[in-house]
């Protein structure tokens, strides 16, 4: 049994190359499961990360560490008495959230990346951001950077989705009061 941070060794040993073709791999795949599954929230994530990325990543960077802290601490009590009630669903939510956002930010990098040349379609974006997050394989430390920062735009941008919905109006439930006449 390796010890904890043995994964993380063991992926980093990897040829530089192997390394580049899983993370592409992987990012597309998942990419396009997670974007199939929240059809309407995952397109609503991603333009919105694209009209204002800055605000994304300002309210995405300390969500993204505190769903990772989460996470984390769930991994470290998984093995102690209350491990099994309280580490568990912290592990649960940190392996759900973190690839589904990082896919989004990912998607939404690629998006603006490929609109650069003219072509701004959601495929073109899972491919873009895929290929972005294969090359960012070849050097380790890039990979740890260029994560972080997809997970951030993705998770900031799943936020304001998530509370722009609740209590906001749309334009068109407005009424507008009618012009005083004298």
């Amino acid at each position: 049994m390796p010890a904890a941070g043995g994964e993380l060794e063991a992926y980093r040993s990897l040829d530089p190359l192997l390394r580049a073709g899983i993370q592409f791999a992987g990012t597309v795949l998942v990419a396009m499961v997670v974007l199939g599954l929240l059809q309407n929230f995952g397109t609503q994530a991603i333009s919105k990360s694209r009209r204002s990325p800055v605000i994304s990543i300002c309210l995405g960077l300390p969500s993204l560490l505190v769903v990772a802290g989460l996470a984390g601490t769930g991994y470290l009590i998984v093995d102690t008495s209350v491990g099994t009630f309280f580490g568990i669903p912290l592990v649960i939510l940190g392996v759900t959230v973190l690839p589904a956002v990082i896919a989004i930010g990912f998607t939404a990098l690629g998006r603006n990346a490929a609109a650069i040349v003219g072509r701004d379609r959601l495929w073109t974006g899972i491919l873009v951001g895929g290929l972005i997050h294969g090359a960012a394989g070849l050097v380790f430390p890039a990979t740890v950077a260029v994560a972080a920062l997809a997970g951030a735009l993705g998770i900031g941008a799943s936020v304001r989705v998530l509370v722009g919905g609740v209590g906001a109006a749309r334009p068109d439930d407005r009424t507008v009061p009618p012009a005083n006449k004298i």
